[in-house]
């Protein structure tokens, strides 16, 4: 499979901002009833990756990344990188 799950602490401070900021920014990206700010999208999903609650995932064949909550069943089918 091509998909694999990149940890947070492989990319420079720099490189997971600018996935973060992607990753909220999208078309359908959904944070419930309340709009929230782009600050406090980016707060949230910062601290659910660093805790881990939520996970990088890169697409090779894609070359896309995302950012699954670690709960999602999806997970349980990918590889890992380290």
């Amino acid at each position: 499979m091509s998909i694999h799950i990149i940890p947070i602490n492989k990319l420079s401070a720099k490189a997971l901002k600018g996935v973060i900021e992607e990753f909220i920014t999208r078309s359908g990206t959904d944070y419930g009833t309340i709009e929230a700010s782009l600050e406090t999208k980016f707060k949230q999903v910062k601290f659910k990756l660093k805790n881990g609650l939520a996970v990088l995932v890169f697409d090779d064949e894609t070359e896309t990344t995302n950012i699954f909550l670690a709960d999602n069943p999806i997970l349980k089918k990918i590889d890992t990188v380290t």
